[in-house]
């Protein structure tokens, strides 16, 4: 969901070059991006990068800056810092694709806003609006690539779901001040972000709670690194092949069961959730569960839960979103949006056949 943004690109310019030169001695920006909208979570800007470098040759280099939420968030307290600390880790110690990571500024005097630096990746990118089962690229594409993208992606997910987070020293994703690591601490943490997010009422969220409370699994195995936002429309792809992974901004300690859940559960309500029919090459849910316990050599355990889970944290996304929406004047104080809306009415669906 994007919100209106007044940032002045010969300004923006200017000052980001200062600041580049400090670590591109002579550095140039001959082009910048600066969007007439941004995004809640974080606002792009696209730019490139020249210098000459020691030896006298010309050097380039096309970067993306990610700026700190200033005029709006969409969480309730920004997890900037730990977003540029993981990425950066996995980027030096993982195989696990994400863009180059380049610089970190923590302060808030070039941009308004700490922000990190990284290299741009070519590719294309699945659309949430409208969502790409209705349309854009990937309804264009042959039913293989599909097939392909969504194999690929969940690869790498696993790959992610191997590895150690003591080993790469990724304790700082834990959240001990919610709880217990894992669905205690995100039952308590989504619990206050749903207050947090909009006053009005939240009958479906909070139905949802209720039942995640109720039924509450062990979850036995060792935490793994979470992505927190699993999904193909967080990929940059070059034919079917995902060129860099993108968007951890809600990354966390947990179980794998979680991120998969959250993968289907957003590709079902860009389908089913909007009610148009999945893509042909997409694979079943059935299947990929069935596939996903192969890469990780176990079963896949709970996984109504984590659906509920999924649909739950999305509602209270939503809800904030709708409440955004209300802020900026395009719905009525009074608009039902917040809390009834393709997500909720989902995932009322899915409680309503719950045994």
């Amino acid at each position: 969901m994007p919100v209106p943004d007044q940032r002045d690109p010969e300004v923006t310019r200017s000052a980001l070059t200062g600041w580049l030169r400090e670590r591109l001695p002579g550095a140039r920006i001959p082009m910048i991006e600066t969007p007439e909208t941004s995004g809640f979570s974080s606002e792009t800007l696209i730019f490139d990068a020249a210098w000459t470098g020691p030896d006298g040759t010309e050097r380039h280099e096309p970067l993306v800056a990610r700026v700190a939420p200033a005029r709006y968030r969409v969480f309730p307290e920004p997890r900037f810092a730990e977003q540029y600390r993981l990425m950066r880790a996995l980027d030096e110690r993982t195989d696990i694709p994400v863009p180059p990571i380049r610089w970190y500024e923590p302060s808030d005097g070039t941009l308004g806003a700490p922000f990190f630096v990284m290299g741009r990746i070519d590719g294309r990118v699945p659309t949430d609006m409208p969502p790409y089962h209705m349309d854009g690229w990937v309804t264009e594409v042959p039913e293989e690539e599909r097939a392909a993208m969504w194999w690929s992606t969940l690869e790498i997910l696993a790959r992610l779901h191997r590895l150690d987070p003591k080993a790469l020293d990724l304790g700082f994703l834990d959240q001990p001040k919610w709880g217990a690591t894992g669905l205690d601490q995100r039952l308590n943490y989504y619990e206050h972000y749903l207050h947090w997010a909009y006053g009005g009422p939240q009958e479906v969220a909070l139905r949802a709670l209720d039942w995640l409370r109720a039924h509450r699994p062990d979850e036995p195995d060792e935490p793994r690194v979470l992505w927190g936002d699993a999904r193909i429309g967080n990929v940059i792809f070059q034919k079917g092949v995902p060129a860099a992974v993108l968007d951890w901004e809600t990354a966390v300690l947990g179980a794998p069961e979680e991120d998969l859940a959250w993968f289907m559960f957003i590709d079902r309500h860009h389908s089913d959730g909007i009610g148009y029919p999945r893509l042909p090459g997409f694979p079943s849910y059935e299947d990929t569960v069935a596939r996903y316990a192969e890469f990780l050599d176990r079963p896949m355990r709970n996984m109504e839960y984590y659906e509920v889970l999924s649909g739950f944290k999305f509602s209270v996304i939503m809800a904030r979103i709708g409440q955004a929406m209300i802020d900026f004047g395009w719905i009525g104080p009074d608009d039902p949006f917040p809390h009834d809306n393709n997500c909720t009415q989902l995932l009322a669906r899915i409680l309503g056949g719950l045994g």
